[in-house]
This record gives structure tokens, C-alpha cells and sequence, in this order.
């Protein structure tokens, strides 16, 4: 009994600290003086357990062997060997390791990672110890995928130990308030997810849908493209998610979503474990036909393709990890038998597994599969295992070993350490952030602040051979560290796409919109589906999709098709246009028929009626209605300063100087029948002098009227744009409107008096009384330029000038008609009576 009493009383004084749960054992450990920790998923799935909380949980059972991450393993223990025989590096000290197998669980990844940083070992402590120690590893490698990764930097990232990604390519892990400890030596899908929506952007695809892993690679990715392709224009019609473990009623409700969809481009931001699950659905169900726009994970994997029997990914295209070579992993990886010497079981099931055999002690009566040797020779096999295309990720391991090596070697190199000194976490996690080196195949290694590498990708299209084998070709090259409009560069290389096409496939919600419409957003839609409306007059756009039309400037007017604004047409009154030519031809008609009037005036102006009334005020008046018929071509023909301010200017003087003279016919008349009644010296007072000096005094005040309107506000040359839409009236501005009706309202005034005047002398007795003619001419100038002020101000453009210059032929044929046409009558016609005695004459003659 005294032992045993012994045995308890030392038991009860030295406490044990232990691991709570399960404790994790590794696959893949060996001893060193540093220990590095390593997670993989050696397996993609496991068993569902049924918990009923009445008993302690069974351990996960795993299932599914995942030769990737076997290969990734191999990549860190190539790394770690190199690393141990080298003299330059981390000389006499040895890198140990510890590898798990965390099936892809999250739940379990977060164990095992507490497995890492503790240790398995029973500890003995003092009494009144905490039951606390330094950290066991000092980097973990992994995790492949980023939701069990998150976990583990998490549940790390308190106590600064490293953790390194080669595959965790969440955006969300950047965050170091959240996870300050990670790092990754493969690009964050901030580059990638943004890279992807400017490859779809380069190739017109504006409609397009998305379908992502429902985990946290998955979702962030998806919500980072859908955020630059919505600055780009790029639609969603449907964006679905799925996991490898839903059920197969949600692949059906995506494939149909998918065949319910317009359309053509498919966004994959898949892993290859879900894309592995679908493709077999994809290919049963048919759908084909679509262009498929893919992420790192499985656009560049072997496998995958391999699995596409139905090639309906052929001339998929994507972001990959540019191309990668180490000296010596090939080999290393695919000397298998030295997983033996670490972990039987690892080795027995992966053994069985890669030839398809079974070990004698693993096989049953019913087991008809051939019996494992061990002996096995892995040359003519070919699968997921001896596939080394995803070398660019066994480089990414590669590249974490050494870059936890390099600071390591710094902090020894720098401490003069003995290999004995425990190292502390948090010195080793600021040497690694600082650390930049060159591996030996020449590949510079450093991280940023948020602990990513550079981001830099290659353009991987699928295209097939004629024996059915797809070869991943290299098109082009996304290099974030170039200038925004040199990041994405295509090589000359011809590209293939979905059927086999050479065709870029075509995947918008609208047809772009041509030159001269512009797009209308449909009721409910995306911003990519519209419809196209053509500009509206006066308005073009001269670019595909313009979402605007723009409006032409004053003196341009829009064609036909709405592209393009052409200068208006340039509209006035000339001499080349028909009601142009039959003006000038009318003036000069006016002009030759007065001047022949003159001619007869002058040959008989000895006779009895030119004399009567003033021969002198004929021959003047006669003048100045040649100026009359004259000023009226001042009106046609493209406006200028001069023309603007002489048509005018000329308009109201000669026509002051013509009724002036008619003004001064109308009172010789009356004067000249006051002055034969007794005692009159109505004569005196108005004899030639005077009736010079009524016409001179008349005239000089429209020549002030005209000179004060040009001098204060001038007529001048305008254009209106208002009359016509598509044209432009070459017009003259009045300048001064009160300028311009003081010369009508002074025409109008002398007008008025003289007809009053003719009207008043009507009736005086003579057999040639001229007042009646003037009685009728002005009648007939009045209403000529009482219906001229409505027709003017109503008429459009240059025939509002058609209009004035009617007004001053038709006025001025009246004066010359109605006052000497009967005058020339008599002197051709009648010459009888062409005589004094005829002129005075108590009866009044008919004339016609």
C-alpha cells in the first residue's frame, strides 16, 4: 500500500495539463529542431454522423482521397529536405514537421490547429502554475481552401503564429485586424475577381451569369466581381451558389435557371472540387453551347478537364497562376514509397487507391480487385497523382517553406542562437513580412502589408486537339503592377470558343445601340437591357450605346441618320431662286417702263399735259419712282452691313421723295384754283420756289429720321434660327425698331395728307384734273401698305423681304399707272386732245 499511497500523494502534487477532446494525430511528422505545422486535406469529404448528444461524438470519418493536396504535402517536404542539406541556409539547424489531415472540415481544422500549437504531450507542472507553454510549431503551411483557412488564422491570429496559404485566395483574409498572422503566396481574389470582370468587359460580354462556391472563396470572389463589373456595365442575369454537399435537387434548380437564362457567358467562380460534382450534371442534362469565364481554381486543372467527356467547357477561358518550374519536385513527388516510412495507414490507402489494388490484410472473400504488391511501378500511370500541371501551387508551397526559412536564418543568423533557443512566434511573423529573397529558379519572393504577393496572372484558354486531349494555351497576361490600361494583354494568338468557335460569342441583353439613337432603360431591368430610341431632331449621338443625345449647336442641324450635325442651310431672298428672278425681273420691268414714260414725257414736254401742274414735279416724280423700282433689288441677295442699312435708308427716302412730289402736285392743284378767284395771292406763295423748297423739306426729314436711326441703332445682318429648324434665315436685323416704323409711320403720315388732299381737289373743275388720278393712286398705295403690315409681320423668313418688295413694286405701279399711263394715252393715243383749250375745258372727258 505505501507505494501506491506514494504513487497518489506525487499525483495530487504535480498536476497534468492535457489537451481537452480527441488529441490529432499527424499523417506526416519528423523531428527538428524547429517544427513547422502543416494542413492539407488529404481527403475532400466525409461521412454525415448523426449526433444525439447522449454520448461523446465519434471522430470525423474521412473520406474521398484528394491526391492534390498529397502532392501539396510533398511540396513542403521537398522544401523542407532541400532546406536541412543546405550550407547556406539555416546551417546546423534541422526543420522538423508536423502535417495534418483536415478532410476540408472546418470544424476539424480548428482542432488540429490547437493540436499544432500545444502539442499532444502530457505535461507536468508545479502547483500554482499556469498550465501555459511557448507555441510547439512555429509556421503552419496551409490551408488549399479559404473557408478552413479563415478558421485557422482565426483561431491563430491571437498568438502571431504564421499562418501561410498557397491556395487561400479569400479577399477577406487581406484584413489584418482580423487575421494578423496570415499570409499567402498566391494573389488575392481582389486582383482576380477584378481581373475577370475587365476580361468580360474586353470582350463585350455586358449580360452574363454567375454561379459560385457557397463558401467564403466563393461568396467574397463573386461580390468583388459583381461590384467591378457593375462599374464596367456588366450585368448579372442570375448569380446561384452551390456546395459540393447539397443535395441533387439544387443542381437541377441551377441547371434550370441556367437554360431559363439569355444569356451565353457563364461566370464560374468555382473550386475544382465543385466544379468536378457539376460537370457531371452539366454534361447529362446537355448544356452546352456556353462560353464559360473561369477562376484559378479549376481553369488550369488537368483533371477537370479530363472529366469533361462531353466537352461542354471546351474554349472555357481564365485566370490562372503564371506557370511555374522547380528543379527536382517532379521526381521527389512521384517517389512515392517514402510516404511509407512516415505513416503506414496514409501510405496503404493511397497506395490502393493510385493503382487501384488492395494490400492483403485490407482484402475480403467478396473482393475481387487485384492484391497489392507494393512493388508497383508508377511509369504508364496516368492520373491526378503523376499530373503535374498544377506546379505553379506546388511552387506556392514551396516558396512559404523558404520564405519561413529565410527569416529564420535572419533571426539566428542575427541572435547567434544556439539551436537549442525556443523562438518566439511574433519575431519570426515580422521577419517573414520583411523578408525578400530569389529562389533558385529566379522567382522573387515578398509580401506586402496585408501579407499578399504581387498579383499577376496568365489568360488561360481550353483548347481541344484532334485526339480529344484539351491543351491549356497561354493567350495573354494580367499584370497588376502595370498602368490601368496595360494591365490585361492579349498575345497574337488566335483563340478558341464555346462549339469549337472562332467567333467571339455575342452575350448582351440588348443589341448595342448605333450612332444616331440613344438607349432607354426598360421598365424593372437591368441597366443593360434597353431599348434604342433615335435622337430627336436637332440632336445626334456619334458613338455605339450613347446613353444621351446630344443637342447640335444654333447653326447645325442634325441629318437623317441623327450621327452627325451638319451646318444649316443658309436661307435668303436671291437671285437665283425663281420668286427672286420674277422680283428683279418686276423692278426692272417698273424701272424700264417709268424710264420709257420719261422718254415720252420728255419728247412731248411742250404739249398742254405735261405742262399742266407742274412739268418739273412730273419729271422729278418719275425719278424717284425709277429709285423706287430700284431700292427693291437692294433687298435680294445675302444680307450685309451695307445692303441691311442702304435697303432701308433708301426704301423710306426715295418714297418720302415720291409722295413729297405728289404732295406737292395735290396743293398746286388746289392752290392753283384758289389763286383765280379775286384778290387770291395764293400764287405768290406757293410758285415753284416753295413747291422745290415742300419737296426739299419733306425729303430732309426722312434723311434725319434715317440718319439718327443708323448712327443710334443701325440695321445689320442676323440670323434667325427660330423661323425654321433645319435652316437658317440670312436676315436683316431692324436694329432700332423705332427707327423703322418712324420711316414707315413718316411714309404713312405724308400718304394720308396727300390723299386727303387729291380727295379734297377731286372735284375742281378741269377736263385733265389730276387730283382724281392721285385721289385713286394713293387709294391704292394705302391699301397696298395697310395689308403689308400683317403680311410682313406674319410672314415666315426671307419672304417676309418678298412681301416689302411686293409692297413697293405693287405701290410703286400704282403711282405710275394710275398717274401717267393715262397722261401717255392721250399723248399717243389721243393727240386731239393734247391741247390748252382741251385742258380747260368745263367737261370732264372720257378718258378710256
Amino acid at each position: 500500500l505505501v507505494p501506491l499511497i506514494v504513487a497518489s500523494v506525487s499525483h495530487a502534487e504535480e498536476p497534468v495539463c492535457r489537451q481537452r477532446g480527441d488529441p490529432g494525430n499527424p499523417l506526416l511528422c519528423k523531428d527538428g529542431d524547429i517544427i513547422l505545422g502543416g494542413m492539407f486535406s488529404f481527403h475532400t469529404s466525409w461521412k454525415d454522423r448523426k449526433d444525439t448528444y447522449r454520448h461523446k461524438p465519434l471522430p470525423l470519418q474521412c473520406t474521398s482521397l484528394n491526391f492534390r493536396d498529397l502532392q501539396f504535402a510533398q511540396a513542403m517536404l521537398f522544401a523542407i529536405e532541400e532546406i536541412n542539406n543546405s550550407t547556406d541556409l539555416l546551417p546546423g539547424v534541422t526543420l522538423g514537421y508536423k502535417i495534418f489531415n483536415t478532410c476540408g472540415n472546418v470544424a476539424r481544422s480548428v482542432g488540429l490547429t490547437l493540436a499544432l500549437a500545444n502539442g499532444n504531450e502530457i505535461v507536468s507542472v508545479p502547483s500554482k502554475a499556469s498550465c501555459t507553454r511557448p507555441a510547439h510549431i512555429q509556421a503552419i503551411m496551409g490551408e488549399t481552401s479559404s473557408s478552413p483557412t479563415i478558421a485557422i488564422a482565426t483561431v491563430i491570429g491571437p498568438f502571431y503564429v504564421p499562418v501561410i496559404s498557397h491556395f487561400a485566395t479569400c479577399a477577406c483574409l487581406s484584413d489584418k485586424t482580423k487575421y494578423p498572422s496570415f499570409l499567402r503566396t498566391i494573389p488575392s481574389d481582389y486582383y482576380q475577381s477584378r481581373a475577370l470582370a475587365h476580361l468580360v468587359k474586353h470582350f463585350g460580354w455586358t449580360w452574363v451569369g454567375a454561379i459560385r462556391t457557397n463558401n467564403d472563396y466563393g461568396n467574397n470572389g463573386m461580390a468583388t466581381f459583381t461590384e467591378t463589373a457593375q462599374r464596367l456595365g456588366i450585368c448579372l442575369e442570375y448569380s446561384v451558389s452551390f456546395f459540393r454537399t447539397d443535395p441533387s435537387d439544387k443542381i437541377r434548380e441551377i441547371i434550370r435557371t441556367i437554360k431559363a437564362s439569355t444569356s451565353k457567358v457563364i461566370i464560374a467562380f468555382l473550386s475544382h472540387k465543385e466544379m468536378d460534382v457539376l460537370i457531371h450534371e452539366f454534361s447529362y442534362h446537355n448544356l452546352s453551347g456556353y462560353q464559360w469565364v473561369g477562376s484559378e481554381s479549376w481553369i488550369f486543372d488537368s483533371q477537370t478537364a479530363k472529366m469533361d467527356i462531353h466537352h461542354i467547357l471546351n474554349g472555357a477561358i481564365g485566370l490562372s497562376i503564371p506557370k511555374a518550374h522547380v528543379t527536382g519536385l517532379r521526381e521527389f513527388i512521384l517517389d512515392v514509397k517514402s510516404l511509407n516510412s512516415s505513416n503506414n495507414e496514409l501510405f496503404t490507402e493511397f497506395w490502393e487507391a493510385l493503382f487501384n489494388c488492395k494490400f492483403r490484410q485490407s482484402m475480403s472473400s467478396a473482393n475481387i480487385q487485384r492484391e497489392c504488391t507494393g512493388d508497383e511501378d508508377l511509369n504508364g500511370v496516368q492520373n491526378s497523382f503523376t499530373d503535374m500541371s498544377l506546379m505553379p501551387i506546388f511552387n506556392n508551397v514551396y516558396k512559404g517553406v523558404y520564405a519561413v526559412a529565410h527569416a529564420l536564418h535572419n533571426i539566428v543568423s542575427c541572435n547567434k542562437c544556439s539551436n537549442n533557443v525556443q523562438l518566439d512566434p511574433f519575431t519570426i511573423l515580422q521577419h517573414i513580412r520583411k523578408s525578400h529573397f530569389t529562389t533558385k529558379e529566379g522567382d522573387e519572393v515578398y509580401f506586402d502589408e496585408n501579407g499578399d504577393p504581387a498579383a499577376k496572372y496568365e489568360i488561360i484558354n481550353w483548347q481541344p486537339k484532334e485526339n480529344g486531349i484539351v491543351e491549356f494555351v497561354t493567350v495573354g497576361l494580367y499584370d497588376i503592377s502595370l498602368a490601368p490600361e496595360k494591365q490585361l494583354n492579349f498575345q497574337n494568338k488566335s483563340l478558341i470558343w464555346a462549339r469549337n468557335s472562332k467567333l467571339v460569342p455575342v452575350s448582351v441583353c440588348s443589341e448595342k445601340c448605333p450612332p444616331g439613337t440613344r438607349k432607354v432603360l426598360q421598365k424593372g431591368r437591368p441597366v443593360c437591357c434597353y431599348d434604342c430610341i433615335q435622337c430627336a431632331e436637332g440632336e445626334i449621338s456619334n458613338i455605339t450605346d450613347s446613353a444621351t443625345c446630344v443637342r447640335c449647336l444654333p447653326e447645325f442641324w442634325s441629318n437623317e441618320r441623327r450621327d452627325a450635325c451638319i451646318k444649316k442651310e443658309a436661307v435668303f431672298l436671291s437671285y437665283e431662286e425663281i420668286m427672286g428672278a420674277l422680283l428683279t425681273a418686276a423692278s426692272l420691268f417698273g424701272t424700264c417702263m417709268t424710264a420709257s414714260v420719261i422718254l415720252i414725257f420728255f419728247k412731248y414736254r411742250k404739249t398742254s399735259i405735261v405742262r399742266a401742274n407742274n412739268s418739273e414735279l412730273s419729271f422729278l416724280l418719275l425719278f424717284s419712282l425709277i429709285l423706287c423700282f430700284l431700292c427693291s433689288l437692294t433687298f435680294i441677295g445675302q444680307p450685309s452691313d451695307w445692303s441691311c442699312m442702304l435697303r432701308h435708308t433708301a426704301f423710306g427716302i426715295t418714297f418720302v421723295l415720291c409722295i413729297s412730289c405728289l404732295l406737292g402736285k395735290t396743293m398746286v392743284v388746289l392752290m392753283a384754283f384758289r389763286a383765280t378767284r379775286p384778290g387770291s395771292n395764293v400764287k405768290k406763295w406757293f410758285g415753284h420756289v416753295q413747291q422745290r423748297l415742300c419737296v426739299l423739306g419733306f425729303t430732309l426729314i426722312q434723311v434725319i429720321i434715317c440718319i439718327i436711326w443708323l448712327t443710334t441703332s443701325p440695321p445689320f445682318p442676323s440670323q434667325n434660327f427660330k423661323e425654321f429648324k433645319d435652316k437658317i434665315i440670312l436676315e436683316c436685323a431692324l436694329g432700332s425698331a423705332v427707327g423703322y416704323w418712324a420711316v414707315i409711320g413718316y411714309i404713312g403720315i405724308l400718304a394720308i395728307l396727300c390723299f386727303i388732299f387729291a380727295f379734297l381737289a377731286r372735284k375742281l373743275p378741269d377736263n385733265f384734273n389730276e387730283a382724281k388720278l392721285i385721289t385713286f393712286s394713293m387709294l391704292i398705295f394705302c391699301a397696298v401698305w395697310i395689308t403689308f403690315i400683317p403680311a410682313y409681320v406674319s410672314s415666315p423668313g426671307k419672304f417676309s423681304v418678298a412681301v416689302e418688295i411686293f409692297a413697293i413694286l405693287a405701290s410703286s405701279f400704282g403711282l405710275l399707272i394710275c398717274i401717267f399711263i393715262p397722261k401717255c394715252y392721250i399723248i399717243l393715243l389721243k393727240p386731239e386732245k393734247n391741247t390748252k383749250k382741251n385742258m380747260m375745258g368745263k367737261k370732264s372727258p372720257h378718258l378710256f
